[in-house]
């Protein structure tokens, strides 16, 4: 699923000297080129800002100076690879080769070539779009990244074989890989074709309602039903349902058979955009490929889905709950360090006074019933007849540990600006909805033991069960920090190579989409 980062350049220059493709190419007039680019190639410093000619430069200086695109078996190998980028949701009229003649002199024309090559290499391992404007992740303590050292690793070598240089700079993620090979196949198949669906009341199975035939039609034309509907046939009948329930299930909602808003929503994305959802998820895990470690826990926001990867392989995977559209889950990149046992709950500000303070306006038992104590700012204790619940100052809600508590038996803890952390949940029954958009930002965890278990060594696991059978609150810190990353993508391929389309919870497609549009 991963392969080891390219080395850098500085170990790159150590390397046998690669090959020089024109015995009579004279290094100093390339350099002299570079240096005096806008005056000696003005055609091919239009598009090379600053960072693209330093790494232009270093491409060369790692060539000995010469000339690198003189060979034409070399070059036709370049512009096969840059025609195959569509695959990977790129156009490859962006890295376009200069026709012969249009850069005055040799020089000039391979300097093009090369910026081309450089661009295509940073665009298929990095993204070409800038994740933290459009998507930003939090990291903790995140690496440096020369981006720079990289390309120019796989550029230098891949010289000798340039498929090689682009299978080696395309993410070696498997998330990734699936969905390019999709991608590929419905790219060259003509778009398919189906009506909208009116909106309307739920409908429910079994049934009459104007909207069947339509709504059967839509379900035969993407091939959810194997036989044309009847026109004038208004009643829900139960093939219709089962239809629908793999039309629910495919694209991540509750395969209920029940139409509701969120189904009709995704069955109203029109072919078009759905190819193009395949296409700027691609754009997604080129960014998630630079996060994911071969030993971690990854969920995908979005889908409101937990999976535990050991050795690059998913071991596991979960449901969760995330939050609304409201209250978000950030995405992020930490490592989970600790739990909480048989956890207490103070409420967050927002909760607090969005949620918590008008239902106990409204409701004096409201309290008690939910065995929250009231804690002023050093945490001690007040009555809540003492306090003017209209303007109540600064003071905490915490609810003890039991099993009305929010967090259940236990919290997940990670490192993050946000407050937010991993945690049972007594709302168990949610579990089964899609989409699970329910919670203020922190993520809700079905078999949260389970995932306890994955996380801990067996030592651990007996202690874990010792203090939650306490039933006291306890904190207990990891022996070995796990990497945890929390990301966003609206479309995979399944493990038969089907497209499982993801309901856009945070509305963030339609930006990305424009953004490539921009970035042309």
């Amino acid at each position: 699923m991963f392969k080891k980062s390219a080395c850098y350049l500085s170990l790159l220059l150590l390397t046998a000297p690669l090959v020089a493709t024109a015995e009579d190419s004279d290094p100093a007039l390339v350099q002299a080129a570079l240096a005096q680019l806008a005056v000696a190639c003005p055609d091919v410093a239009v598009g090379v800002d600053f960072p693209t000619l330093l790494d232009l430069q270093a491409f060369y200086q790692q060539n000995a100076g010469q000339d690198v695109w003189s060979d034409d078996e070399r070059r036709l190998a370049l512009h096969d690879q840059l025609q195959q980028l569509a695959d990977d949701g790129l156009d490859p009229a962006r890295y376009n080769l200069p026709a012969e003649g249009s850069s005055p002199g040799a020089h000039c024309a391979d300097i093009a070539i090369s910026q081309r090559y450089l661009r295509a290499l940073h665009d298929l391992r990095f993204g070409y779009l800038p994740q933290d404007r459009l998507e930003p992740v939090w990291k903790a303590n995140p690496p440096p990244q020369d981006h720079q050292a990289v390309v120019l690793a796989i550029a230098g070598l891949g010289l000798q074989n340039v498929a090689d240089a682009f299978e080696q700079a395309r993410p070696n993620l498997d998330l990734y890989r699936n969905l390019r090979s999709l991608y590929a196949r419905l790219r060259q198949q003509p778009l398919a074709e189906w009506q909208a669906v009116p909106g309307g009341p739920l409908l429910q199975p079994d049934k009459q309602d104007a909207r069947v035939p339509a709504l059967a039609q839509r379900l035969f034309n993407e091939g959810y039903l194997s036989t044309p509907p009847q026109v004038s046939d208004e009643h829900y009948s139960p093939m219709l349902v089962d239809a629908m329930k793999s039309f629910q299930a495919r694209h991540s909602l509750q395969a209920d058979g029940v139409v509701g808003p969120w189904t009709v929503t995704e069955l109203n994305i029109s072919p078009a955009m759905r190819r193009e959802q395949l296409r700027i998820n691609l754009e997604r895990m080129r960014w998630l490929a630079q996060d994911v470690e071969t030993d971690s826990v990854l969920v995908n926001v979005a889908a409101a889905q937990l999976t535990v990867y050991r050795g690059g392989a998913p071991v596991w995977q979960t449901r969760t709950q995330v939050g609304r559209a409201q209250r978000q889950t950030p995405l992020l990149k930490s490592h989970v360090t600790r739990l909480t046992l048989n956890p207490t709950w103070t409420i967050p500000p927002t909760i607090m006074r969005e949620d918590k303070l008008p239902e106990i306006r409204r409701d004096p038992e409201f309290l008690a019933r939910h065995n929250l104590r009231i804690l002023d700012s050093d945490g001690l204790p007040l009555l809540a007849e003492d306090i003017d619940w209209e303007h109540p100052g600064n003071l905490m809600l915490r609810q003890d540990p039991g099993p009305k508590n929010p967090l259940g038996k236990m919290a997940i803890r990670f490192p993050n600006p946000f407050s937010v952390y991993l945690h049972d949940t007594p709302s168990q029954a949610l579990f089964s909805k899609g989409p699970r958009a329910f919670s203020s930002g922190c993520v809700r965890i079905e078999q949260v033991m389970h995932l306890r278990d994955l996380l801990v060594s067996p030592a651990e696991r007996a202690r874990t069960d010792t203090l939650l059978a306490s039933e006291s609150t306890h904190e207990f810190r990891l022996a070995r920090p796990v990497p945890i990353l929390l990301g966003y993508w609206t479309a995979q391929a399944d493990s038969q190579g089907q497209a499982v389309y993801i309901p856009d919870i945070y509305g963030r497609d339609a930006p990305l989409s424009a953004a490539h549009g921009r970035a042309l």
